[in-house]
């Protein structure tokens, strides 16, 4: 065993690297230790190693490099990455200042989330919900605006998401919360508000990743779902908590199905007759006109679904 380190310590060399001082390179040189065997030249190994001569082939062969030297030299500009500017096309002050305004109203639509939380942890839940309704108008107004003003990009979109976690994500289920801490039990309340959340989070990176419709949502957004949790908050439906808390979690589980919802711009389309009766019922009573059309478009999702089926 002895013997056999001996020979391990032979064949196991270390390059070492040394400064040249000419060039100002690091070069690389083998140091060999001499060996300790009495006879025969230092590549001499007795017999029974199997080994007669090793070259200087040989031993390059099995010698080790330490420390690993990289490449010496400059490194090619053009293999590094390029920044990816925030407004694509031109780059005028024109475009900015419309880039700028329409950034500003999803930084509104933020703050006002923020806002609302705020309000809502001081007891202000009518007030915060007003912040949500003025966090929804500040959601629609930038993404039609951004069109209209041809400033649309990618930075845009994931601004508006990150707002939209924060508005409707965050602040919806922190007032709704807030709203029904006393009337139902505090377990119960904070896991609805946890599912709207975790389902809106959901929501909007799926939104981000999947093919757009135009004619139908996947599910119901977390706008529309956000406005539903914050009139339900202004108006004061008169049902037992227990029910606001299962309305609540059927509201998010409705955010991540895969149910095909309407959008504004097909509802806006119907004809006039259509809006005659929700116009007559909110003039009679407005919270029950107002359940009678939630529960209404949520059913449509699973309807819609089904119809789909049959015609396919």
């Amino acid at each position: 065993m002895r013997r056999g380190g001996a020979f391990a310590r032979q064949v196991l060399l270390v390059r070492v690297a040394r400064r040249d001082d000419e060039r100002g390179g690091m070069t690389a040189t083998v140091v060999r230790p001499e060996t300790d065997y009495p006879s025969g030249p230092r590549t001499q190994f007795p017999k029974h190693y199997g080994i007669d001569r090793l070259t200087e082939a040989e031993f390059d062969a099995v010698v080790p490099v330490s420390p690993a030297i990289g490449p010496v030299g400059p490194v090619d500009d053009a293999a590094q990455p390029m920044a990816i500017p925030l407004l694509p096309g031109d780059r005028t002050i024109a475009r900015r200042l419309k880039f700028a305004l329409v950034n500003g109203c999803t930084l509104a639509s933020l703050s006002l989330g923020m806002l609302a939380i705020f309000l809502a942890m001081r007891g202000d839940e009518r007030t915060a919900a007003f912040c949500l309704i003025a966090c929804v108008v500040f959601d629609g107004l930038d993404g039609a605006l951004a069109r209209r003003l041809g400033v649309a990009s990618p930075f845009g979109a994931q601004m508006d998401s990150l707002a939209d976690m924060c508005s409707f994500g965050l602040a919806a289920p922190v007032v709704v919360y807030a709203s029904l801490a006393g009337t139902v039990s505090t377990p119960a309340a904070a896991v609805a508000c946890a599912l709207v959340a975790a389902c809106a989070a959901i929501r909007l990176a799926r939104f981000n990743v999947s093919p757009k419709d135009g004619r139908f949502f996947c599910g119901v957004p977390t706008t529309m779902a956000a406005a539903v949790l914050a009139l339900v908050v202004l108006i004061g439906l008169p049902v037992p908590g227990t029910f606001q808390v299962a309305g609540v979690g059927l509201l998010a589980f409705a955010m991540v199905s895969s149910f095909p919802y309407a959008k504004l711009a097909r509802l806006v389309k119907l004809p006039p007759w259509v809006y005659l009766a929700p116009v007559i019922g909110a003039l009679v009573d407005v919270r029950l006109t107002f359940a009678l059309l939630v529960v209404g478009y949520l059913a449509s999702g699973p309807l819609l679904w089904l119809r789909q089926r049959h015609t396919a």
